[in-house]
């Protein structure tokens, strides 16, 4: 099959959709598919043609580090009409997602699109406090028109998000809960003290010391601020216990000063953004995942932990309840006390750390690289099925209307 995914968004950028389609990509390829990519140029204003990935150029829109493309560069269709696409996967709604869709149309291309962003969390980014009823109103007016209205089928990582769609927005159309997958061997790699040691006295931490590991973009949906002000009353009890902040973002300033608010410059350390290739050497500075975040469609980040044997202790939302299961592999807590709670009975036991860190680690197969492949790959069956389906309905009824028969030997 010849695949074609569309996105602003793909590595070397670091977030969960690039890290997503990398995990696709690579599925996709080892069962035979050719996979080929479209994204946005992330550095300037000029085409780059790599192998089977077309960089666009696109303008920086003041949020992260996104830029924007023309929703039809017409530069780059001699390029993707050479690679005759058997299906289109979309994994963004705007610029690029707009150019897949018009493609998908043009040349008559089953599209299936992955929808990752609950854009209603990120409204404040745009209004800054104002109108964000008015917002969100938008959003599902937009989120509706481009997930519902223009694809084929719709692919959701969580049931989380199959909710929002069938509960909230009321759709009758399919959709599929496919969870992303991850690199299970890129997490779980062994690595020496003596490379762990040299990257904790390059943050500056102590050898024997405990850490709890967020990892993450540093915007106020991830509630990172909550971390921050709990671990005052964890370190009442574990003095040796470090919060390592993984990441970076807008919310950084604010961030480490809050921690100098809370006198925490002794048990608070803040990495900045750490390259993809040594992403996974960071989850092996800890002992524990945290996170406070309530925005996530599925939350990559908590199954890199697990397959870095990590137990997790998260926010009770529906993102982390699939993966994490309650005195196996980590807690979901429902608020400060909880969270509190659960870090310390972990550090106060080291046996039962010990153990879910295995449980974690074992749990984490089920979100394979592999795995993911597979059930997207059924997906683009059913899409290529449906989409035949419909145009034979369609030639039916034009056959019907001119009085023709043996409409099935057309």
């Amino acid at each position: 099959m010849r695949i074609g995914i569309f996105s602003d968004t793909y590595i070397p950028q670091i977030n969960g959709v690039s890290t997503s389609i990398e995990m696709l990509r690579k599925g996709l390829e080892k069962k035979g598919h050719k996979v080929y990519i479209v994204t946005v140029n992330p550095d300037n204003m000029k085409y780059i043609k790599e192998d089977r990935v077309l960089r666009i150029p696109g303008i920086p829109i003041g949020i992260f580090d996104y830029r924007l493309t023309s929703i039809y560069p017409a530069r780059a269709i001699k390029t993707i009409k050479s690679w005759n696409l058997d299906v289109i996967h979309s994994q963004t709604e705007f610029g690029v997602g707009t150019f897949a869709r018009i493609l998908a149309k043009q040349y008559n291309i089953p599209l299936v699109h992955t929808y990752h962003t609950m854009y209603e969390d990120y409204i404040h980014y745009i209004t800054k406090g104002y109108f964000n009823k008015t917002g969100k109103k938008i959003v599902e007016h937009l989120t509706l028109f481009y997930c519902d209205t223009t694809a084929t089928e719709l692919i959701v990582p969580t049931k989380k998000t199959y909710d929002l769609f069938k509960e909230k927005y009321k759709v009758k159309r399919n959709v599929h809960i496919v969870p992303t997958g991850i690199e299970v061997e890129k997490y779980s790699q062994k690595y020496s003290d003596e490379v762990i040691n040299k990257l904790k006295e390059k943050i500056g931490i102590k050898k024997d010391d405990y850490n709890l590991i967020f990892v993450g973009r540093l915007g106020l949906e991830k509630s990172v601020d909550f971390l921050i002000n709990n671990h005052q009353e964890i370190v009442k009890k574990h003095p040796n216990c470090n919060l390592i902040i993984i990441g970076d973002g807008p919310e950084r300033q604010n961030l480490e000063n809050l921690v100098k608010k809370n006198n925490l410059e002794k048990n608070v350390f803040f990495t900045g953004k750490v390259p993809l290739k040594d992403i996974g050497m960071y989850y092996h500075l800890g002992q524990i995942f945290v996170t406070a975040s309530k925005t996530e469609t599925q939350g990559l980040t908590v199954l890199e932990a697990i397959a870095a044997s990590l137990p997790v202790v998260a926010i009770h939302d529906e993102s982390f309840v699939d993966p994490i299961k309650n005195d196996y592999n980590g807690y979901l807590f429902k608020d400060d006390q909880d969270y509190v709670n659960y870090i310390n009975c972990l550090l106060d036991n080291k046996t039962r750390l010990e153990k879910m860190a295995l449980n974690a680690y074992e749990s984490s197969h089920n979100y394979s690289s592999t795995a993911f492949a597979s059930n997207v790959l059924k997906v683009y069956k059913l899409a290529i099925k449906n989409k035949k389906k419909k145009e034979n309905i369609f030639k039916r009824m034009f056959y019907k209307i001119k009085g023709e028969k043996n409409v099935s030997n057309r």
